[in-house]
């Protein structure tokens, strides 16, 4: 499995029950692919630097993914449509700074523990 770090940016607007529906949502559509969420950082409501899509702040989310390599496919996909999200980032985290946050190599993985 590979480390990957997912920042959402969720629309400004919306209240926190809604947030927190979406945040549930990836975090079924990652398990559905045999994935899982290894942590969670809210960063709450901030002000945009700019403008975007005529909206001034948002709500941020960072996920540290642990997922096979095109599992999170869909994933991109559903957030590049959804209403809710105003941006969204996936990267794959270097091998150094997985092993440095603890998502390395060496991190059992569900199927390794099952097996």
């Amino acid at each position: 499995m590979r480390a990957y770090e997912l920042m959402v940016i969720f629309d400004g607007d919306l209240d926190e029950s809604t947030v927190a529906g979406v945040m549930n949502r990836i975090g079924g559509e990652v398990e559905s692919v045999g994935g899982r969420i290894v942590t969670t950082d809210k960063w709450g409501k901030r002000r945009f630097a700019y403008e975007i899509d005529h909206k001034h702040d948002g709500f941020y989310v960072v996920f540290e993914v642990l997922a096979e390599p095109g599992a999170l496919d869909h994933l991109e996909t559903t957030l590049r449509l959804a209403d809710e999200v105003v941006r969204h980032k996936l990267i794959r985290l270097p091998e150094r700074e997985a092993a440095r946050r603890g998502l390395g190599e060496g991190e059992a993985s569900p199927a390794a523990a099952a097996g």
